[in-house]
């Protein structure tokens, strides 16, 4: 089982860093695709973040792992392999290397999480980090103590998520955004799972947008459509979030 520091080796050639041209330590978002894997929106809001100030981390889980669009949609998509609370091993690798580079400020993290992504940031933040446990030997060594804020876009809250009313570990700022025509779960099951995070001592905003699952992602399969002008509205919005987190950047 990989350590820590094993699998951030393994991720970090995969991941794509945005960010202003400098090296003076900054806010920094690391972002976790869906289930489909990385797709055209995220560079959109690695680029928001970028005019924020912030650095911006685009994490691909499937690239190391060998795996493509057709693979992880038959499998990863329909819970066979990779369910959140094995890649929220991914998370803790990505959270521990990065908060370790110059250019980073390690106090001032947001986690940001598409659908599946978001389904393994919730996994990270409610699960006992025994050794073994999240897919890693070690996951108690890394320090949560710098994540600041979580963007949860339309987070699968599905059968599958078996601690997704189970209280979190560390309470981060939160805004969750649900789509108000999701296939995969309705809104008022994502209310509760937000009531029981803000329960936690989180400060949960909840945004109701009203479009499908994956509505900011430039494509449109069976019951998710594209909406350009829910996409620009959440850019905003996640936009504002992080200059909210970090005013003084």
């Amino acid at each position: 089982m990989d350590t820590l520091d094993a699998r951030w080796a393994m991720l970090e050639p995969h991941t794509t860093v945005v960010g202003p041209d400098d090296d003076r330590p900054r806010p920094a978002v690391l972002l976790f695709h869906g289930c489909g894997g990385l797709r055209d929106h995220l560079p959109r809001y690695a680029e928001a973040a970028k005019a924020a100030g912030w650095r911006a981390f685009i994490v691909d889980s499937y690239g190391p792992r060998g795996w493509n669009r057709a693979f992880t949609l038959t499998t990863v998509c329909t819970g066979l392999v990779l369910r959140g609370y094995e890649r929220a091993g991914d998370l803790l690798a990505a959270i521990q290397g990065i908060s370790r580079r110059p250019d980073v400020d390690p106090s001032m993290l947001s986690l940001a999480g598409w659908s599946h992504g978001g389904w393994s940031i919730m996994e990270m933040m409610s699960e006992d980090p025994q050794p073994g446990r999240m897919g890693v030997a070690n996951p108690g060594d890394c320090d949560l103590s710098g994540v600041k804020a979580v963007w949860l876009a339309y987070p699968y809250v599905g059968s599958w998520a078996f601690n997704k009313m189970k209280p979190w570990r560390h309470c981060p700022r939160v805004l969750a955004m649900t789509a108000k025509r999701d296939h995969l779960t309705t809104v008022s099951n994502a209310e509760r799972v937000n009531a029981m995070i803000r329960d936690c001592g989180s400060e949960v905003e909840s945004w109701v947008a009203d479009g499908t699952h994956a509505f900011d992602e430039p494509t449109s399969n069976g019951p998710m459509r594209h909406h350009p002008e829910l996409t620009l509205e959440a850019l905003r919005r996640f936009t504002a979030f992080l200059k909210d987190v970090a005013p003084d950047v």
